[in-house]
């Protein structure tokens, strides 16, 4: 691809696909990639997945769709300024949350107590599975069968038991080698988008306010900034003016930053990448600020009475869901009764975790409610 940096991944320096396919015509095959991910059922779904807020609580707030669609445009954004591969900065974050629970974090620690004793759950080996397993599009494979590259960068986390059994996707994990740049960057414009975006909701919601903010710095001073420049401005324009230029201040910060540790650490290639440590980061000045906007979100937001409410609700749905399929089977739909055959629990796992929050409470009345018995 014309124009990319030597240490970006390209389709020369690409470890490919695991079932070779023809090339694709008028497309790269991390454009391929992209339209695949665009098309799945799984991304479909995060649609109605909940970000901070249940879905039905109001049509104006986040979901893991929105959310993917805004770290997608902010990925973009500073791949291109670093001479990066766009198209596989992209595929990464609209893939990253493809595995992820209904009821967000809530939904997917209570996923994971049930597992513990078989295995865990984490979201992010979920969305790989989700990938190379569980999307049923292709005659030829299961899964999506996406880009080497692609792959590696949806799996930011993993559990060195699970890694060792990733074979050579999980070496980096036992290892301690980098992924690529554009999935080192994938994960920081991901923390760029909810650091924002959740202020925005929070706000919207009335859970958090203005005057609760001033004591964030990074929030205040780009406040101040809008007042200065336009007097009397209030309401949702001061907000988004304010939320606006944080985004922007994080993001060129992002890039300056990741520039100089290109530089100091001489790195030419992607080999040099994988070599290096983490090459996309923020600047020392900027990292405190931003660890201060996420403990007043943790405090102040995610710990909100209200919040916690919906999250225990959400805890409580999923483990009754996990606990009604595995005492019995039989009650799983016909493809995950299949499924369980040969693995009950991840079985169960693959369906609640596929499962949007309205149909997760669907599932629950249906198998709970008395008169629900269809």
């Amino acid at each position: 691809m014309n124009g990319l940096a030597g240490y970006a991944v390209c389709e020369l320096n690409s470890r490919g696909r695991r079932y070779d396919e023809p090339a694709p015509a008028g497309r790269s095959e991390f454009q391929r990639d992209r339209d695949r991910i665009v098309h799945s059922t799984a991304f479909r779904r995060l649609e109605y997945k909940t970000q901070v807020f249940v879905n039905h609580e109001g049509d104006l707030f986040r979901t893991r769709l929105t959310h993917s669609i805004e770290v997608a445009q902010i990925t973009r954004t500073v791949a291109r300024a670093l001479a990066l591969n766009e198209d596989l900065a992209e595929s990464i974050a609209l893939a990253h949350d493809l595995g992820h629970t209904p009821f967000g974090h809530a939904g997917q620690s209570a996923l994971n107590a049930c597992m513990r004793p078989y295995g865990g759950f984490e979201h992010n080996l979920q969305s790989l599975r989700t990938v190379e397993v569980l999307e049923e599009h292709y005659a030829r494979f299961d899964g999506l069968n996406l880009m080497y590259e692609t792959r590696e960068g949806i799996l930011k986390h993993c559990s060195p038991a699970n890694a060792a059994a990733l074979g050579v996707l999980g070496e980096r994990f036992l290892k301690h080698t980098q992924p690529c740049l554009e999935a080192q960057l994938a994960n920081l414009a991901d923390e760029i988008a909810y650091n924002n975006h959740d202020i925005d909701d929070g706000l919207r919601s009335g859970l958090i306010t203005l005057e609760q903010l001033r004591a964030v710095d990074v929030f205040s001073a780009e406040r101040a900034q809008v007042e200065a420049m336009y007097p009397g401005v209030s309401g949702r324009r001061l907000i988004h003016e304010t939320i606006r230029r944080m985004i922007n201040l994080m993001v060129l910060d992002l890039i300056e930053q990741t520039r100089t540790n290109i530089r100091a650490h001489g790195v030419i290639t992607l080999d040099d990448v994988h070599a290096a440590p983490q090459l996309v980061a923020y600047s020392e000045g900027l990292f405190p600020r931003l660890r201060e906007l996420k403990t007043f979100l943790r405090e102040n937001l995610y710990h909100h009475y209200q919040v916690l409410r919906m999250t225990d609700k959400a805890k409580r749905i999923v483990g009754d869901l996990f606990d009604a399929f595995h005492g019995d089977p039989r009650l799983l739909p016909p493809q995950y009764q299949a499924r369980a055959k040969g693995d009950t629990p991840r079985a169960i796992a693959d369906y609640i975790a596929g499962m949007t929050d309205r149909y997760a409470m669907r599932e629950h009345r249906r198998l709970f409610a008395v008169g629900e018995i269809h």
